[in-house]
């Protein structure tokens, strides 16, 4: 029998019945009337008539599919030049890692899919790496989706199928084997479906502050068959994450040059930028960026002053993008602040959505952010510089993650089922999880749909990978490996 993720419960519901609260107004009583739990299940449940929940498994590539070769060689094209064939390199490293930089590609393959109908915002790249630990503003680590380059409005299965099919090509790859992959998928869509009818009975101010927190994440790893040495490691990655501040970040990279404090260059990952367009472009954007803050984190900003910039390579599938770390020092005394300057475009989910998102991709992004993720960054914002559109966050505040490789296949089931906790918790933010509730019901034959569709995507990523390791190999398409 599959071992069930030992998940923390959702608190009890404190409710009341709008219905019978009455209206707030004297407007129409129905038109203000209130739907209860039970008609939104019925809604959902309604939608398995247009919908069978056996319809969302299987996966065939269809007859006109592009070459994902060609894909990546078109998503490069924009890049800057010199650093873009590192994303190809990354990706070249071993299929999961191709899932992780190909969210174009899934995009392309899987929205076109069934699905309900019943809408979310979506994370959009919501495979396993892209969920983790951070520190909220009140300095308490918590367990969430981390990544939200591709967040759009949405169907809430394009997300529960990238994590699925991540879950199988990563058991693959890192040594837990077939069987916990599709296991992982399994208890993916158990844990999520069972959360969603969990968080359909609290109101939504509750499903806003629920949250999971590094305790539950500790937990998980000592009851998921890890060795006393497996257990010791997570609890160091916890306290890795909980260094992993600022003053961290200011000894790794930065140093002091001529009296002054300048951030490390590493080429090619890191390059201080020169006096120049680029750069006087990204210094420009800060007036649009301080407007797009809340009042009391512009006040706070104004507390703190320029040092330097830097060219800063991170991730897989955004290496090549526009993107910074920009140092900055309170007036007083030794006060850094690291924040990046990321730059977007639409999302790789907007041909599909029938929901249109902001017009302005970095606004996109941290709006999609702050509906998410339980407890978000105090310095989302946004801006353009240059024809481009940016986001800016605070870089490396408190992050870090898991060891998946050094899970055991129990262990790695049970992380999948925390993982889709993170998932439907954060979907619950954004719309009603009751519909979703009531169409999923227990789960069981979208269990068997969704886990035949990851473990049909993951051997289409071998697939995808290998196409693209021989490219790479005739020389067809340019990659720098190793970096």
């Amino acid at each position: 029998m599959e071992p069930r993720p030992d998940l923390p419960p959702a608190p009890a519901p404190h409710r009341f019945d709008p219905i019978d609260a009455g209206p707030l107004d004297h407007g129409d009583v129905e038109a203000t009337r209130a739907r209860s739990v039970d008609e939104l299940r019925e809604e959902g449940r309604a939608a398995r008539q247009r919908v069978p929940r056996r319809d969302l498994g299987g996966w065939a590539p269809a007859d006109d599919r592009l070459d994902p070769v060609e894909v990546l060689r078109a998503e490069g094209a924009d890049r800057l030049p010199a650093i873009a064939p590192i994303r190809l390199g990354r990706m070249a490293v071993d299929p999961f890692a191709f899932l992780r930089g190909g969210a174009g590609i899934f995009a392309a393959d899987v929205a076109p899919l069934a699905t309900s109908g019943i809408g979310v915002w979506a994370c959009g790249d919501a495979h396993l790496a892209n969920f983790g630990l951070f520190a909220t503003t009140e300095r308490n680590l918590v367990f969430d989706i981390n990544d939200f380059d591709e967040a759009h409005p949405g169907a809430w299965e394009w997300d529960l199928r990238r994590l699925a099919a991540s879950l199988v090509v990563a058991a693959r790859v890192n040594g837990q084997g077939e069987a916990a992959g599709r296991e992982a998928a399994g208890a993916t869509v158990r844990a999520y479906a069972r959360r969603c009818d969990e968080l359909a009975q609290l109101s939504g101010l509750e499903r806003r502050y629920l949250r999971l927190d590094v305790d539950d994440v500790l937990a998980l790893a000592r009851s998921s068959g890890l060795s006393k040495g497996g257990v010791a490691r997570a609890e160091q990655q916890v306290e890795r994450a909980r260094r992993r501040d600022r003053f961290h970040a200011l000894g790794r990279f930065t140093e002091v040059r001529d009296g002054r404090r300048v951030l490390v260059e590493a080429p090619p990952l890191v390059q201080r930028l020169p006096p120049d367009r680029f750069r006087e472009a990204l210094l420009e954007l800060w007036d649009e960026y301080r407007a797009s803050v809340p009042p009391h984190v512009g006040a706070l900003l104004e507390q703190y002053r320029f040092v330097d910039l830097a060219l800063k390579v991170v991730g897989v599938g955004s290496v090549g993008t526009r993107a910074a770390v920009v140092l900055l020092s309170g007036v007083v005394g030794d006060d850094p602040l690291f924040l990046q300057i990321k730059e977007t475009g639409r999302s790789v989910l907007q041909p599909w959505a029938t929901v249109p998102g902001p017009d302005h991709a970095g606004r996109r992004v941290v709006e999609g952010q702050r509906l998410l993720q339980a407890a978000g960054d105090l310095f989302l914002g946004w801006g353009a510089a240059g024809g481009r559109e940016y986001y800016v966050r605070q870089l490396r505040d408190m992050k870090g993650g898991i060891d998946l490789v050094a899970l055991r296949p129990a262990g790695f089931v049970r992380y999948a089922g925390l993982c889709a906790t993170a998932l439907a918790q954060a979907h619950g933010r954004t719309a009603h999880p009751a519909r979703i509730a009531g169409y999923l019901g227990r789960g069981e034959p979208a269990v068997e749909a969704l886990t035949a569709f990851a473990v049909a995507y993951a051997d289409q990523t071998e697939r995808d990978h290998a196409a693209l390791v021989e490219a790479i190999r005739r020389g067809r398409i340019e990659a720098i490996e190793g970096v």
